[in-house]
Protein backbone atom coordinates (compact mmCIF):
# COMPACT_ATOMS: atom_id res chain seq x y z
CA UNK A 1 0.00 0.00 0.00
CA UNK A 2 1.07 3.73 -1.16
CA UNK A 3 2.19 6.11 1.22
CA UNK A 4 -1.27 7.98 0.67
CA UNK A 5 -3.42 5.66 0.58
CA UNK A 6 -2.58 4.70 4.26
CA UNK A 7 -2.51 8.41 5.44
CA UNK A 8 -6.00 7.94 3.74
CA UNK A 9 -7.11 4.85 5.35
CA UNK A 10 -5.84 5.78 8.61
CA UNK A 11 -7.58 9.42 8.73
CA UNK A 12 -10.89 7.56 7.78
CA UNK A 13 -10.30 4.93 10.47
CA UNK A 14 -9.67 7.31 12.78
CA UNK A 15 -13.15 9.02 11.79
CA UNK A 16 -14.84 6.16 11.86
CA UNK A 17 -13.28 5.15 15.83
CA UNK A 18 -15.07 7.94 16.86
CA UNK A 19 -18.66 8.23 14.97
CA UNK A 20 -17.91 10.99 12.70
CA UNK A 21 -20.88 11.40 10.67
CA UNK A 22 -21.10 11.84 6.71
CA UNK A 23 -17.43 11.20 6.22
CA UNK A 24 -16.51 11.48 2.51
CA UNK A 25 -13.51 11.21 0.39
CA UNK A 26 -12.73 12.87 -2.67
CA UNK A 27 -9.83 12.23 -5.10
CA UNK A 28 -8.84 15.84 -6.67
CA UNK A 29 -5.55 15.20 -7.75
CA UNK A 30 -6.35 15.39 -11.24
CA UNK A 31 -7.47 19.37 -10.91
CA UNK A 32 -4.82 20.29 -8.31
CA UNK A 33 -1.62 20.09 -7.34
CA UNK A 34 -2.48 21.14 -3.59
CA UNK A 35 -3.23 17.40 -2.28
CA UNK A 36 -4.27 14.04 -3.76
CA UNK A 37 -7.60 14.21 -1.48
CA UNK A 38 -9.70 16.02 0.57
CA UNK A 39 -11.61 13.99 3.40
CA UNK A 40 -14.65 15.53 4.75
CA UNK A 41 -16.49 14.56 7.85
CA UNK A 42 -19.17 15.94 10.42
CA UNK A 43 -19.46 16.21 14.43
CA UNK A 44 -22.18 17.02 16.25
CA UNK A 45 -20.91 19.54 18.87
CA UNK A 46 -17.09 21.01 19.54
CA UNK A 47 -16.42 18.21 21.79
CA UNK A 48 -17.41 16.03 19.34
CA UNK A 49 -15.29 17.47 16.36
CA UNK A 50 -12.23 17.99 18.61
CA UNK A 51 -12.27 14.55 19.44
CA UNK A 52 -12.40 13.11 15.70
CA UNK A 53 -9.32 15.46 15.12
CA UNK A 54 -7.21 14.55 18.25
CA UNK A 55 -8.16 11.01 16.98
CA UNK A 56 -7.52 11.66 13.64
CA UNK A 57 -3.92 13.21 14.99
CA UNK A 58 -3.20 10.62 17.47
CA UNK A 59 -4.33 7.82 15.27
CA UNK A 60 -1.57 9.36 12.26
CA UNK A 61 1.14 10.59 14.58
CA UNK A 62 1.45 6.71 16.11
CA UNK A 63 2.56 5.66 12.52
CA UNK A 64 4.92 8.46 12.78
CA UNK A 65 3.17 11.21 11.14
CA UNK A 66 2.60 15.14 11.93
CA UNK A 67 0.18 17.37 10.36
CA UNK A 68 1.92 20.23 8.20
CA UNK A 69 -0.86 22.61 9.72
CA UNK A 70 -3.76 22.35 11.44
CA UNK A 71 -6.39 25.22 11.60
CA UNK A 72 -9.54 26.09 13.31
CA UNK A 73 -8.93 23.69 16.95
CA UNK A 74 -9.56 26.56 19.18
CA UNK A 75 -13.03 27.12 17.60
CA UNK A 76 -13.99 23.82 16.54
CA UNK A 77 -16.48 25.05 13.98
CA UNK A 78 -14.35 23.31 10.71
CA UNK A 79 -10.79 21.94 11.57
CA UNK A 80 -8.50 22.05 8.80
CA UNK A 81 -5.63 18.82 9.14
CA UNK A 82 -2.84 18.88 6.33
CA UNK A 83 -0.82 15.90 5.69
CA UNK A 84 0.05 16.89 2.90
CA UNK A 85 -1.59 14.83 -0.13
CA UNK A 86 -4.30 13.43 2.30
CA UNK A 87 -6.54 17.19 3.45
CA UNK A 88 -8.91 16.41 6.30
CA UNK A 89 -11.81 18.87 7.26
CA UNK A 90 -13.83 18.40 10.03
CA UNK A 91 -17.00 20.45 10.36
CA UNK A 92 -19.60 20.96 12.49
CA UNK A 93 -23.08 20.24 10.56
CA UNK A 94 -24.46 23.73 9.85
CA UNK A 95 -21.20 24.78 8.65
CA UNK A 96 -20.31 21.99 6.40
CA UNK A 97 -23.85 22.79 4.66
CA UNK A 98 -23.11 26.38 4.90
CA UNK A 99 -19.34 26.16 2.92
CA UNK A 100 -20.55 23.46 0.55
CA UNK A 101 -17.07 22.09 0.23
CA UNK A 102 -18.34 18.85 -1.60
CA UNK A 103 -20.24 21.49 -4.11
CA UNK A 104 -16.75 23.20 -4.47
CA UNK A 105 -15.08 19.97 -5.62
CA UNK A 106 -17.45 18.30 -7.29
CA UNK A 107 -15.41 17.67 -10.54
CA UNK A 108 -13.67 15.43 -8.11
CA UNK A 109 -14.10 11.44 -8.05
CA UNK A 110 -15.40 10.48 -5.08
CA UNK A 111 -14.14 7.40 -3.18
CA UNK A 112 -16.48 4.74 -2.74
CA UNK A 113 -16.37 4.31 0.90
CA UNK A 114 -16.16 0.38 2.28
CA UNK A 115 -18.04 0.01 5.89
CA UNK A 116 -14.93 0.88 7.94
CA UNK A 117 -14.58 -1.43 11.64
CA UNK A 118 -17.73 -3.42 11.19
Amino acid sequence: MDNIQWILDTALDALDDKKAKDVRAIDISHLTTIAHYFVMASGTSVTHIKSLADNVEEKLKEKGLNPLHIEGYNTARWILMDYGDVVVHIFHEEDREFYGLERLWQDGKEIILKARNA
